[in-house]
């Protein structure tokens, strides 16, 4: 479908290198600097390799690797030709990417140097394109000759399939067009108020949705990002933030539980450091209580909440009302309007809980595999699954996923109330509920929960702490202590795993 011809046709390509100045930094990694020239070079060059091998607008061409400059320009690339960018995780086993490479039926590939050699069986050359990180050094060999930007129409033309995360089920591919892409981007730089003299320290993997807008946001703001795709090395990270003057950082809550366990990360002056970001799930209040005290004072933390539908942030809660509203997500950023609708689609009144509905510019046309059975699209509205209630002040405070809950005695719970529940206990790290069978209640409370270094705890005292503030049959029956729970590459707990535990 096509939209009127009145529309202007303008390419992601050149919306977001509009404002970086050729001599100025786009990206640094490993202390080596990319200039916004540099990196339109490199882009070019992916653009050009595609165009000879015949990429047409709408084919499909997948991204298998790291945070690189070789992912920012393939990406730049894909769309400068019109075609459809496939972000895939780049540790996925070689069965899932078997399933993903089945399913998308790309027409190329552009995989890093070290990826390509390992999953090589799966991208054959002889029935696909693939261009390494070698295809970067060709940069100087495009000079004067340049691959015409294809022209498409923002609104209706794709310009990525963006997977979601699986944390409660099987990913599903996410289409967002060009416009999906400019919306949210303009949002999210008027909430933050990113200029060219931001720097952002991603270390999210920018196959995730979240960490797609760090790269969209900033490379339109004419800013730069510093990647770093070991944070398990927390210092080294913390160090290359202050060395390279980072004004801001984002990560879910697991990336933030991480930090709040690391000695090195009291204590430091962030001089540079402008505002941090998180979302991607809840963090606890506490431990947001302990974020905030930890960071300087000129350091603003900003809560959000997302989703892959809706191309990449919905909400925001403002840094000056993070005591006020504490366990809010806030409301929507410029462009989003949030509702909490209850099940005859009324607004609920303070108090009540509903689904949060989303509409605005944002919201992706809908999945590469409809199911009709669960489509969250709606009349050109997100139905996001997520149960919520407002505040007088229309304040969202969620409340947990429509069908992440456990039903002990016929009482309906919501997993992240017992979650909550576990985690405002001082020595929990991080904490996950899913249901089991069990002969008295008909389904019980199975914690699973990791513990911080300097505490040791027993399942004795996990629930009788829960026995504080939740009814008898929502306490668990059963707590398994686990060193590390287990995630997807975003950072988001499988939840599915733990069932088969």
């Amino acid at each position: 479908m096509r939209s009127s011809m009145r529309e202007k046709r303008l390419n992601l390509f050149d919306y977001l290198l509009e404002n970086g100045l050729p001599d100025n930094v786009a990206i640094i990694q490993d202390g080596t600097s990319t200039t916004y020239r540099e990196l339109r070079a490199m882009a070019e060059a992916v653009a050009l390799a595609l165009g000879k091998s015949g990429i047409s607008p709408g084919d499909r061409v997948a991204i298998l690797a790291e945070n690189s400059p070789f992912w920012a320009a393939s990406y730049l690339g894909i769309l400068k030709t019109g075609a459809v960018a496939a972000p895939l995780p780049s540790r996925l086993t070689a069965g899932d990417l078997a399933r993903y490479v089945r399913v998308l039926a790309c027409r190329a590939f552009c995989a890093d140097n070290l990826l390509a050699k390992k999953h090589s069986a799966l991208m054959p050359e002889k029935n696909a394109l693939v261009l390494k990180n070698d295809i970067l050094g060709r940069k100087n060999d495009v000079a004067g000759t340049v691959q015409e930007t294809v022209r498409v129409y923002p609104a209706n033309d794709l310009a990525a399939l963006m997977f979601t995360s699986g944390s409660t089920g099987e990913p599903n591919a996410v289409m967002v067009t060009h416009r999906n892409i400019m919306a949210n981007t303009a949002s999210i730089i008027a909430y933050l108020g990113l200029g060219p003299d931001d720097r952002m320290m991603a270390i999210l993997p920018f196959h995730y949705c979240f960490g797609t807008s760090l790269l969209h946001t900033h490379l339109r703001a004419g800013a730069s990002l510093v990647l770093n795709n070991y944070f398990q090395y927390v210092e080294d990270v913390l160090n290359e933030m202050e060395e390279e003057g980072c004004t801001g950082f984002a990560g879910v809550p697991s990336t933030y539980q991480t930090l709040l366990s690391n000695k090195s990360f009291r204590g430091r002056g962030f001089g540079q450091l402008r505002h941090v970001q998180q979302a991607g799930g809840k963090l606890p209040d506490r431990q947001i209580a302990e974020l905030r005290a930890i960071l300087p004072k000129h350091v603003n933390i900003h809560i959000g909440y997302g989703q892959t539908e809706a191309t990449a942030r919905l909400s925001a809660l403002p840094p000056d009302k993070l005591e006020e509203k504490t366990g809010s997500i806030g409301r929507g950023i410029p462009g989003v309007s949030l509702q909490v609708l209850d099940k005859e689609g009324k607004p609920v009144k303070p108090g009540e809980t509903g689904e949060i509905v989303a509409s605005g510019e944002n919201i992706a046309p809908g999945y590469l595999f409809a199911d009709p059975s669960k489509n969250p699209f709606r009349d050109g509205r997100l139905y996001t699954g997520d149960l919520a209630s407002v505040d007088e002040e229309g304040y969202i405070f969620i409340t947990g996923r429509e069908k992440d809950f456990i039903k002990p005695s016929g009482y309906k719970v919501m997993t992240a109330t017992i979650e909550n529940a576990i985690l405002e206990m001082p020595g929990v790290a991080e904490a996950a509920v899913v249901g089991i069978p069990d002969d008295q209640l008909g389904e019980a409370a199975k914690a699973c929960v990791v513990v911080t270094q300097s505490r040791a705890l027993s399942p004795e005292q996990i629930i009788d702490f829960c026995t504080r503030s939740l009814p008898p049959y929502a306490v668990p029956r059963i707590v398994e202590f686990l060193e590390a729970l287990p995630k997807n590459a975003s950072g988001k707990i499988l939840k599915s795993r733990l069932k088969k535990q």
